[in-house]
């Protein structure tokens, strides 16, 4: 009986709020009034307040809308504030009482919010959402209010999401995912492994098959005000022995990795056996192995096909997750990396100093001192007519651009002279004719993606990789901002915080591209092969270039945020536009996510500006992702998607990432438990998301 009179009580308060919020619809309010309900203090307030809107809107019939907000606001907090039931129903804390006060009205609001254009979601601190006005929710910083973390899923799937965690919590599980799902595909069979897998892992951490099968999932996001970052996330499952036999043949030169080996050779930048599995201690990135240009041709064409799917559903807000790797074979990326490494230190002998070139402010005259004693050396004039620089120095020894020239040949670019003799010397080792067609094709492939992207108005994200490959990468997507990003941001970067050079390498690029003129797009992230990394520079004898401790790590990711800040803070006080800089947040970690919030209201940047965006993985820490979207921040899932046998390496990792961070998956089990329990006690066991948000 309690609990009848609970549902009668709640359905009188949804008559009179659906009422008021008709316009000049008194009678509405009267038959609404005119319903039994089960507490006198309820009821007088209801007809005490049809009477005061009665008399408002026969005093101020000119400002109607006006009035109109005003009730609605009154409304809100005197029902729930003075109704004894539903005062009863809530747990003992005030905060709790306030929250579920909150979600009992927006399950009032939501059916009707369409029709009558009010906000779907509690918020009695925040005016209805009027035609034209975007829908918003007031933030709550701390992440630990439920409703507002899991209004975009079903019930189904909020039970689905803590039993996922909950096997995620369980090492043993953990451990031997893969063989497990394998076991179960040999015993169900391909259509009922592939239903479980859809009620479990698959269904949780993957948005769906195809670029079809995912438009619901990304529709129900940008409903409620969260943007996709696209990733087909198909991979082979090779063996080790497999794994090992394609990276080596395809990390050395047709001439012989000793042959390579000269006396300025980099051990880093060689391949090494013990190392030749790239998944080896990495849970959390995709890695492709190259098997021949074929296959690579099919990667370009899946990004590309990644590129139509995010134009067809988000309107020019989406973005497209691609890898270097995945386009062009390693050996390149290999000798490219050494190559700028080698520069840097043939840098230092020249400026007499440690650091990028940028930050000495060397010129061209400095260089001709350099080279006096052989400045008539016709070579000498010839590469100093080539170098780059502006009116407060030199940018860069080569013309870095030949690298994303389709026609330009790697093997003539890098070349720097002797200072004592005057000869040329070649800082690349030997590439042979063939392998030269293979770089360009590499750059070819990458050319025709984010030419494509421009055209259907969607943005690349590069994803970082080892540290052996990341220099290359970094130089050859820092080359297609200045190529592509000339009015607005198509090509970001991604920097890994956990690196010791993670902010220099931020600031040399932020400032080349204030100093070239162009868009900058980065994307922050921790990082992904700290274990490969730190066994890897042990084993070939260079330094550990991961930052000693997690602390470390956080200093380093809050300090290079601060530097992106504060340079978009400068901009915007010189009246240039602060949207030459965007930078993604892409952190699960909420002291990083606050971090970023209370500095941007500091320095004045809004969430309307678009120069600060947040990303979170599919299907992990949606208390962060959500809240953001819904209060107006610019929030991103990463979403997978592929067919479910080809996803298992995939969920495999996600299981491994979820294990390691097993505080974020208490407190997500946590709020989860909290939402089920609320829908249960409300009779909301088949609640259906209706979102009204727009995305920034």
């Amino acid at each position: 009986m309690a609990q009848l009179r609970s549902v009668s009580c709640q359905r009188s308060i949804k008559l009179v709020y659906y009422s008021c919020n008709s316009p000049g619809n008194s009678s509405g309010l009267l038959a609404a009034a005119s319903r039994p309900l089960h507490t006198d203090a309820l009821r007088n307030r209801q007809q005490h307040l049809i009477q005061q809107q009665q008399q408002q809107q026969q005093q101020q019939s000119n400002h109607h809308h006006h009035q109109q907000r005003l009730l609605q606001r009154h409304l809100q907090q005197q029902l729930f504030w003075q109704s004894p039931l539903l005062g009863a129903r809530c747990l003992n804390s005030a905060e709790q009482q306030r929250q579920h006060a909150q979600a009992a009205l927006a399950e009032s609001k939501d059916e009707k919010s369409t029709a009558a254009g009010c906000r779907p979601k509690g918020a009695a601190r925040a005016p209805p959402n009027f035609e034209g006005t975007p829908q918003r929710d007031p933030l709550d910083v701390s992440f630990n209010d439920p409703i507002a973390a899991f209004k975009s899923k079903t019930t189904w799937e909020l039970v689905r999401a803590y039993m996922v965690y909950m096997i995620c919590s369980s090492e043993k599980l953990v451990e031997h995912n893969m063989k497990l799902m394998k076991a179960a595909k040999k015993i169900l069979g391909t259509k009922l492994f592939s239903v479980l897998m859809k009620a479990t892992f698959y269904g949780h951490f993957v948005a769906g098959e195809d670029e079809e099968k995912i438009k619901p999932t990304l529709k129900r996001l940008r409903s409620f005000g969260v943007k996709p970052i696209l990733d087909y996330s198909v991979e082979e499952d090779i063996t080790q022995e497999e794994a090992e036999k394609r990276e080596v043949e395809s990390s050395v030169s047709s001439a012989g990795d000793d042959g390579n080996k000269d006396a300025g050779a980099l051990p880093q930048y060689h391949v090494d056996k013990s190392f030749a599995d790239r998944r080896y201690k990495v849970s959390s990135a995709r890695t492709y192995f190259y098997l021949n240009e074929a296959t690579c041709e099919r990667n370009m064409e899946i990004f590309i096909k990644c590129l139509e799917a995010v134009s067809g559903a988000t309107f020019g807000t989406g973005i497209t997750a691609i890898k270097l790797t995945a386009l062009g074979r390693p050996q390149l990326l290999l000798q490219l990396s050494e190559v700028i490494m080698r520069t840097r230190k043939y840098m230092e002998a020249l400026v007499g100093g440690q650091g990028n070139v940028l930050t000495h402010h060397k010129t061209i005259k400095d260089l001709e001192q350099y080279y006096a004693g052989v400045h008539d050396n016709k070579d000498v004039q010839q590469f100093l007519q080539n170098v780059t620089s502006d009116k407060e120095g030199i940018l860069h020894l080569f013309p870095w651009s030949g690298i994303v020239d389709e026609d330009s040949q790697l093997s003539e670019t890098f070349r720097v002279p002797d200072p004592t003799t005057g000869q040329m010397r070649r800082l690349i080792s030997q590439i042979s004719p063939k392998e030269e067609e293979m770089f360009r094709n590499m750059i070819r492939r990458l050319n025709t993606i984010v030419k494509t992207a421009a055209e259907l108005d969607v943005r690349i994200m590069i994803d970082a990789e080892q540290t052996y490959f990341q220099p290359a990468i970094s130089r050859i997507t820092l080359e297609m901002m200045r190529k592509y990003n000339k009015n607005k941001a198509i090509v970001f970067n991604t920097y890994q915080c956990y690196l010791r050079e993670a902010f220099r390498e931020v600031s040399n690029d932020l400032e080349q591209a204030k100093r070239q003129n162009f868009y900058f797009g980065a994307k922050l992230v921790r990082g992904a092969y700290m274990e490969q990394e730190r066994a890897r520079a042990q084993a070939l004898g260079y330094a550990d270039p991961v930052n000693p401790s997690y602390e470390a790590t956080t200093d380093m990711y809050h300090k290079t945020l601060a530097e992106c800040l504060r340079r978009i803070k400068v901009m915007k006080d010189s009246g240039d536009d602060a949207g030459k800089i965007g930078i993604m947040v892409a952190s699960h970690n909420e002291d990083t996510v606050r971090f970023a919030i209370e500095n941007m209201k500091s320095i004045g940047v809004s969430p309307e500006d678009k120069v600060i965006c947040f990303g979170q993985l599919l299907g992990m820490c949606d208390y962060i992702t959500f809240p953001l979207g819904q209060a107006g921040y610019s929030a991103y899932k990463y979403i997978p998607y592929g067919p479910v046998e080809e996803v298992l390496p995939y969920l495999s990792r996600r299981a491994q990432e979820n294990k390691g961070v097993l505080k974020k998956i208490k407190k997500e089990k946590r709020l989860l438990a909290s939402e089920i329990r609320r829908r249960i006690f409300r009779g909301q066991i088949f609640y259906t998301p209706k979102g009204n948000y727009v995305p920034i």
